[in-house]
């Protein structure tokens, strides 16, 4: 990558303001002053600005992030702060969620730079499953479960929705696997059968759980086979 394209990136700047500050001597290439934007660099070179370490990026990034009430998974919203707030990453601005949650669902969100990735992850022909902890208003109706398994008719859809397993674990709170992705589904869902979600988790896509030893805001880098996972021929959830 050249120089001044990896520090327009960096530093969040037009490629004219990195000319200035590269002819003002505040670019350092390994220790040595740069001012030729055109420089190529390579992936082992250590760059500074003012004696501050850039990082350079070796290639596409992965993260989970436990996502918390009250933030769009949209990287920019003139109205609502975006989880990118809490990704304290280089260039946070060129990663996107694969697969956003509402602004009050929290749980598990994928970020990434990698479009062919998340393209697998959100397109609906790939079917990739995920689960959500729901909790309602109202007790569970009796024949919940068997109802969701059968498809259920949403409001201004046309085609019922896809199979869906419901566990249930007290008269108030479930455990959902979906495997589509329509507008506020879950709500809708009990909505249509005469209930309201009033909280809503998700702690699975695919087969990557949200982990458990990251509280809410908190993120880590997924691990090479939770990456692989998502595609992979063999899984039924992302294949």
């Amino acid at each position: 990558m050249r120089l001044d394209k990896f520090l327009s990136q960096q530093l969040g700047i037009s490629r004219a303001l990195v000319a200035r500050e590269l002819r003002a001597r505040r670019i350092t290439v390994d220790g040595e002053v740069v001012k030729n934007g055109a420089v190529k660099l390579a992936v082992e070179q250590e760059v500074k600005f003012d004696g501050n370490l850039l990082a350079q990026q070796n290639g596409p990034r992965y993260f989970m992030l436990n996502k918390p009430q009250g933030y769009v998974c949209s990287t920019d919203d003139p109205d609502h702060p975006t989880v990118l707030y809490f990704l304290d990453e280089p260039v946070a601005y060129n990663l996107h969620a694969a697969g956003r949650l509402d602004i009050d669902t929290t749980g598990l969100v994928l970020m990434t730079d990698d479009g062919q990735w998340s393209h697998r992850v959100t397109s609906p022909k790939h079917h990739c499953e995920k689960t959500y902890l729901v909790t309602l208003e109202h007790s569970l109706a009796a024949n919940t479960a068997q109802r969701f398994a059968a498809g259920v008719q949403l409001h201004n859809e046309k085609s019922l929705t896809r199979p869906v397993q419901l566990e249930k674990i007290n008269d108030r709170q479930v455990r959902l696997a979906i495997s589509e992705g329509r507008y506020h589904q879950v709500k809708r869902m009990f909505a249509a059968i005469g209930n309201r979600v009033i909280a809503l988790h998700r702690e699975r896509i695919g087969t990557i759980v949200m982990d458990k030893d990251l509280a809410s805001g908190a993120y880590r880098p997924l691990t090479a086979e939770e990456i692989a996972s998502v595609g992979a021929p063999h899984l039924r959830d992302c294949g």
